[in-house]
Parts: C-alpha cells; sequence; structure tokens
C-alpha cells in the first residue's frame, strides 16, 4: 500500500502508442501522480519493472506477444503489484474482465475502438481515482479473496441532483426486508464472499457496484452461476423478491420505490452523483424515503464517500446499518466515511456480513 506522503508512480503497459499518450497525459493532470514509463508489450514492462518498480500498473487486455490477464497472473504469483485493467467496451470484454478481477486485478477502466484518446481525455477523473484507489489497495484482501479530469475538477453533486431527502422516518415497518447494498474498489470479490455465503430464501437484496457499463451484465451473471439466490442485472421495474438480487447497471442509477405492498427497483439515467454513475447515495437515500426501518443498508470495500450521507439517511429513517471493517477491506474509504458521517450501527469483517442480514431478517 503506497504512502500518499509521495507522488504514486504509474507504469502505463498498452500497445496503442495514441491510448499511452492519452492515458499519461489524463494521469499526469493530477499533481499527487506520477508516469514513470509506459511498455508497449509485457515484455517491455516486465524489464522496466525489474530496473524500477511502479506503485501502480494500468495494463490493457489484447496486447501482441503476451496477454494482459496472463501478464497480470504473473505479476500477482511473483511481486504483486495493484493493476487497474484497461479494456474495449464489448460483451467479450466484459467477460475477460471477470477473469482479470479474479486474477487480482483491483478496478477496471474503458476504452473504446474507435477514438480512444478523447474518451479516455472525457473520462479522466473516473481514470484518476481508480488509479488513487489502486495505490492505497491492500493487495493481501485482494488475492484472499480472490482465492476464496481533462475538465478540470468536477463539482461533486450529491444525491439531491436525482431525488429529494427523506422528509421523515417512513412508513411502520412490515413483514418483508430488503437488504440495500454499496461497493467500489474490491467490490466484486467481496460481493461474491457474501452472496455465496446466502441461502435460496434470503431476504431481496439491491446492489450498486461501481463498474462500467456492460460490465455489471456479465458480473451479474458469473454470480448468478456461483450463488443460491438469483442474481441479475436490474431492469427498470424489476420487482425485489427473497432469494433475488439485484445489480445496479453501469452508468445508471438505481432507486427502490414502493409500489403498494412490494418494493420495485427505478433504473434511470441523471448526472453524476459522488462522482459515480451509478451512485450508492442515490439507491440509499431512496431505500431511506421508501423502506425507513424495513430496509437494511450495508456498505463495503472502496475507495471515497460515496453511501457515507445515504446511509445516515437510512439510519435516521429508522434502517438497520452496517460497515465492512477496515482489517477485511481492500480500500477502507467508503466504510470509513459512513462511520464518521455517524449512520453505521456494527462494523462487521466481510465473512459475517452474510450473517447479518440474515440475523436482521429474523429479527424482522
Amino acid at each position: 500500500m503506497v504512502s500518499l506522503n509521495r507522488k504514486i508512480r504509474v507504469l502505463v503497459i498498452d500497445d496503442s502508442a495514441s491510448v499511452r499518450q492519452a492515458l499519461t497525459k489524463v494521469l499526469e493532470e493530477d499533481p499527487e501522480i506520477e508516469v514513470m514509463g509506459a511498455a508497449s508489450d509485457p515484455f517491455m514492462a516486465a524489464r522496466k519493472i525489474q530496473e524500477d518498480l511502479p506503485d501502480v500498473i494500468t495494463l490493457d487486455v489484447e496486447m501482441p506477444r503476451m496477454d494482459g490477464i496472463t501478464f497480470l497472473r504473473k505479476i500477482m504469483s511473483q511481486r504483486p503489484i495493484p493493476v487497474v485493467m484497461c479494456s474495449s467496451l464489448t460483451e467479450e470484454g466484459s467477460e475477460t474482465l471477470m477473469q482479470a478481477l479474479e486474477a487480482g486485478a483491483v478496478d477496471i477502466i474503458l476504452k473504446p475502438k474507435i477514438g480512444a484518446a478523447d474518451y479516455l481525455a472525457d473520462s479522466g477523473v473516473r481514470i484518476r481515482d481508480a488509479v488513487k484507489g489502486a495505490a492505497v489497495a491492500r493487495l493481501g484482501n485482494v488475492r484472499r479473496v480472490s482465492s476464496a479530469a481533462a475538465s478540470g475538477p468536477q463539482a461533486k453533486l450529491t444525491a439531491d441532483a436525482v431525488l429529494p431527502p427523506p422528509t421523515g422516518r417512513a412508513m411502520a415497518k412490515t413483514t418483508e426486508m430488503v437488504a440495500c447494498v454499496g461497493a467500489s474498489t474490491g467490490g466484486t470479490e467481496a460481493l461474491r464472499v457474501m452472496l455465496e455465503q446466502l441461502p435460496a430464501n434470503s431476504p431481496g437484496i439491491v446492489i450498486v457496484q461501481h463498474m462500467p457499463e456492460k460490465f455489471t451484465a456479465a458480473f451479474a451473471k458469473r454470480l448468478n452461476t456461483l450463488c443460491e439466490v438469483e442474481v441479475k442485472e436490474a431492469e427498470d421495474g424489476d420487482p425485489v423478491l427473497r432469494g433475488h438480487v439485484l445489480i445496479a447497471p453501469g452508468d445508471r442509477h438505481m432507486l427502490l420505490e414502493r409500489h403498494g405492498a412490494r418494493y420495485v427497483v427505478a433504473v434511470k439515467q441523471g448526472p453524476l452523483v459522488s462522482r459515480h454513475r451509478p451512485s450508492v447515495d442515490v439507491l440509499f437515500r431512496s431505500a431511506a424515503r421508501a423502506a425507513g426501518g424495513n430496509a437494511m443498508g450495508v456498505i463495503m470495500t472502496g475507495m471515497g464517500d460515496d453511501g457515507a450521507r445515504g446511509m445516515a439517511e437510512m439510519h435516521n429513517a429508522g434502517a438497520y446499518t452496517v460497515a465492512q471493517d477496515e482489517a477485511s477491506s481492500v480500500v477502507f474509504g467508503m466504510p470509513k466515511e459512513a462511520i464518521a458521517h455517524g449512520g453505521v450501527e456494527k462494523v462487521v469483517s466481510l465473512d459475517h456480513i452474510a450473517r447479518e442480514i440474515l440475523a436482521q431478517d429474523r429479527r424482522r
């Protein structure tokens, strides 16, 4: 884990010269980041790593002589370094990126097959945040879980940009509970660990995991093959049902709504909230408004503070709230901020989150 008292030193690996140049420019717009070098393939990268060890690597998937996934596995088995994968926005690419996350990659950034340089420039905030998150990641937790702006600073919008705050405590408790979960860096594998522990009759669960569009569909599909609960990428109007898990689609906010005696999700566009779409703050606020004491909030590993304000709103509306502890988090940013905002009732390890969800369901 890198000390942030000095610049984060990044090695960019991509076979496209224009992408290497664009990534270097985007990253170095942040005074806390320094691109120490660039390489066009893994063999050149290996020589550079032997000479000078980077803090973070950005790694392309498709490259000559050796693909990025193979090189990632070699890095993680020989000399673990935080890696942010860079891939094209395709269905095939999304499946490959699932393999990268399983192999120990900390995060994902996207590049289109056409116009990659312009796209990367427009996605500067997201790319820099991914690298900063990787720099402070606890790789021991990544590996343990796996084995078991070009436009300048942007205004950081709150959930007010999508829906108004809750007006007070929501309706009286019902017999149905809904668990609302938020995660970011390190969350893909942490969510797998948590969901694999849940039985088929678990309460309905809605999840925001910071992940690009299209990748969430592959992520949900992968989880569905591993878990007793049914997992799918959420669609607008999907009901929240026992034994089912809905994952917010990338680049769309997901809100919890109550229609009569049941809960459904609304999937919609909207501005970035806490620099994210989907945003955990938006989901949590909607749960505070629609479910109140019928909801449970869970904040898991991730960089930044998305979800902290929303969890406090859930807590104030009567929801039971839990945060993942520092020892089991890849990045303790989001849980730490939620605790600081006063919205967390209990802090537990990753291995105990599923148990808390089931215990709260039994209490109801």
